[in-house]
């Protein structure tokens, strides 16, 4: 998005605010999220061997890190709120497990990390309850990823095995719903309507359905035109 000012034949100021069409950055970013879930809940369960941990910490920096670093820059200059801060929360939670489990005895856990997942499970609600007015599945993802980082948060401070196992299954619950997600939304957007439910309601089914007129209101109280954020 960019803007230019002109004037009029009065002399009165006038700004012009472009905006560049975009495909939706959400299902790069729910794929990656698939990957670092599922193998981190492999460790979990017990799938993959404690020695394991360091190629999932090297596949979680060197994928992950960056496809979800990506779709949050473009979910920012998409005008997307939830895209650009969901998937920020995630690259860094997901770069500071890798590191974490890259520099960490096989098997062991971390109360710093603990805290962090618990910190970054309560930011992750930030994005998912703002969702809530315009997508239901991306507030499914976001919301059962909250609950991913809490209960591998609870056990990181404990180191209960029974937390362990009851993070490893949300983790795959939220592998399946990601990846849902990621293939509605490619769908909808390759199709330019919806073929897979993706629950939009409001502001949300009215980005595909409402005129074009409507998506563009009040853009000049937007960031990046408005001179505060």
């Amino acid at each position: 998005m960019s803007a230019t000012e002109s004037r009029t034949d009065s002399g009165d100021a006038q700004v012009r605010v472009f905006l560049r069409p975009m495909a939706n950055p959400l299902p790069l970013g729910f794929s990656a999220l698939a990957g670092a879930t599922l193998l981190v809940a492999g460790l979990q369960l017990g799938w993959l061997a404690p020695s394991e941990g360091s190629s999932v910490a090297l596949i979680l920096i060197a994928f992950v890190v960056p496809a979800q670093l990506t779709a949050s820059v473009l979910g920012f200059l998409a005008r997307d709120v939830v895209a650009g801060t969901g998937m920020g929360v995630l690259a860094g939670t997901w770069l500071s497990v890798g590191l974490v489990t890259l520099d960490s005895p096989p098997g062991s856990t971390s109360d710093a990390l603990g805290l962090l997942l618990l910190l970054a499970a309560t930011a992750m609600l930030v994005p998912a309850i703002t969702s809530a007015a315009g997508k239901l599945v991306a507030t499914a993802v976001l919301g059962t990823t909250a609950l991913r980082f809490a209960v591998t948060g609870i056990f990181e401070l404990t180191g209960s095995s029974s937390w362990e196992v009851v993070a490893g299954i949300v983790g795959i619950a939220l592998c399946a719903i990601a990846i849902y997600a990621a293939l509605a939304m490619s769908l909808e957007d390759a199709a330019g309507r919806t073929r897979l439910p993706t629950g939009r309601r409001n502001r949300g089914r009215d980005a595909f359905e409402g005129v074009p007129g409507a998506q563009v209101a009040g853009v000049e109280h937007e960031a990046g035109v408005r001179k505060q954020l």
